[in-house]
């Protein structure tokens, strides 16, 4: 892939003269973002680079590294880095990206809801049973239970990425699907508001489609998942506490949304309904947007020790009386081992063609797709089902032999417990890094919201590979995010 490819549209092949000065020809959307980058001074960019680094840590937007520990045992604190260079998205891409999301969302939680109640697609022989009633994330719990509106995944985070299809050309692609607490959404907002404070003037001379309403919408979602119980429903932000890798997020939207910010010991349930302790007495919560994994959410129902829910919460879930963001058991369907059926379970509940395409996905269980792996590993992306955040998995290009073999004998180990993925050639972007402007590979995570319609902001959150090469765009792993620019023209 060439470099830049977010930017260019063609770069001059080896050996090609082109006009001097000459680096390629701009995609019509960068043009006008290419001439005034060309006009900067390295020494001001460099300047504004410090300016936001400063910023960001006088506002807190850090994330928790377990693997890394403090004199007291926690995890040391992050900056995730901020590059200045936007990724611009033109118009049209980004409103077919749009009907993709919506499609793939709606199909989504029509399976989660259909695994929990007539299982047709189980019955259809689409998806094998086993796959899902054997899957870690299926709740038997959720069986038989009916939510509100019938939504699951009120909140889901879609990581797409752009990479050439057979003829060469750009084409979007679904990475993976995070459904149960998907998080990254205050970067985006954030990265934003930042852009917007070191160059006003871009915002003058680019229609950039706006974000800052995400909150608003977040909060109409949640509200639209109510139960029908009152007119005025009460909505509240659970986190697992500030130790959480993403408890700036979880604070900073319930400061946005003007709701409260709780801890499972600041709720209890009587007589199946749930109030949160207050000053002026206890008051009745309707919906609860939770950043808490379902095992740790009643500890009556899963973990026993779990100090990070609240007891009897379930069971006034399951009377209708608390409706729960995202709904429990929704990690059915964001499992890797059920990410290829997703283009089948469209084609099935909606009678639609996918207008996203997946990634071809060898699942390790099936003894071809198993041999083909491990006969292909130093050409393939091999993932743990239940991995996330870039943990648990083979790049297998930019991995010793050492470790190829040693994931070989992981992967014979518990074939079921991987899927394998050719190795995308992602776009990369022009990103500043410390030798100066280099292409760095990225994604994107746009937001979806699912209540009584699908709805998204313009965008989402560019993540960014900053070491050279890197395939891996997770914060945990060093990665960095950018701000996203939809053009409305």
């Amino acid at each position: 892939m060439h470099q830049f490819d977010e930017m260019y549209s063609r770069l001059p092949a080896a050996g090609e003269v082109g006009k001097e000065g000459e680096v390629g020809e701009v995609r019509n959307h960068y043009l006008a973002y290419a001439r005034w980058l060309q006009t900067q001074n390295p020494q001001t960019m460099a300047a504004r680079r410090e300016e936001a680094e400063v910023i960001f840590r006088r506002v807190g937007i850090t994330f928790a590294v377990y693997g890394d520990k403090d004199e007291d045992g926690s995890g040391t604190e992050r900056l995730i880095p901020f590059d200045l260079i936007p990724r611009i998205i033109a118009a049209q891409e980004w409103k077919s990206m749009e009907a993709g999301l919506v499609q793939r969302v709606t199909a989504l939680n029509r399976f989660i809801h259909d695994v929990y109640h007539d299982q047709d697609i189980l019955k259809a022989g689409i998806i094998p049973r086993e796959q899902i009633e054997g899957n870690a994330q299926f709740r038997p719990e959720m069986v038989g239970v009916d939510v509100p509106n019938q939504i699951y995944s009120h909140i889901s985070g879609i990581d797409i990425v752009r990479a050439p299809d057979s003829a060469g050309n750009g084409e979007y692609y679904v990475l993976e699907d995070n459904l149960r607490v998907p998080s990254g959404v205050s970067y985006m907002l954030e990265d934003r508001k930042m852009m917007m404070r070191l160059f006003p003037d871009l915002f003058s001379q680019h229609r950039v489609a706006p974000v800052a309403h995400y909150p608003d919408l977040l909060l109409e979602t949640l509200r639209a998942s109510s139960p029908a119980t009152t007119a005025e429903p009460t909505v509240v932000v659970l986190t697992p506490g500030m130790y959480n890798s993403a408890y700036f997020e979880h604070a900073f939207l319930a400061q946005q949304m003007g709701v409260e910010l709780v801890e499972g010991q600041d709720l209890f349930v009587k007589d199946k309904f749930v109030y949160m302790r207050t000053t002026r007495g206890p008051k009745r919560v309707d919906v609860i947007y939770r950043r808490v994994d379902d095992d740790f959410l009643d500890p009556n129902v899963f973990r026993p020790t779990s100090t990070l829910g609240c007891a009897g919460l379930m069971e006034a879930y399951k009377a209708g009386h608390v409706a729960i963001c995202n709904a429990v058991g929704t990690g059915v369907a964001d499992d890797k081992s059920i990410y290829p059926y997703v283009p089948d379970m469209i084609k099935f509940y909606l009678g639609e063609e996918p207008i996203l395409k997946n990634v071809p996905t060898f699942q390790c269980r099936k003894p071809d797709d198993l041999q083909y792996t491990l006969a292909n590993l130093k050409d393939l992306v091999v993932k743990e089902v239940h991995g996330a955040g870039g943990y648990g998995m083979l790049v297998g290009p930019a991995s010793t032999k050492e470790e190829i073999e040693s994931f070989r004998g992981a992967l014979l180990a518990n074939p079921e417990g991987y899927i394998a993925q050719p190795t995308l050639s992602l776009s990369t972007c022009p990103t500043y890094v410390d030798s100066g402007i280099a292409p760095r590979h990225i994604d994107l995570r746009p937001f979806v919201l699912s209540g009584r319609t699908v709805q998204m902001v313009p965008g989402g959150l560019t993540r960014v590979a900053l070491k050279e090469g890197s395939l891996v765009v997770n914060s945990s792993q060093g990665g960095g995010t950018k701000d996203t620019w939809i053009l409305q023209d």
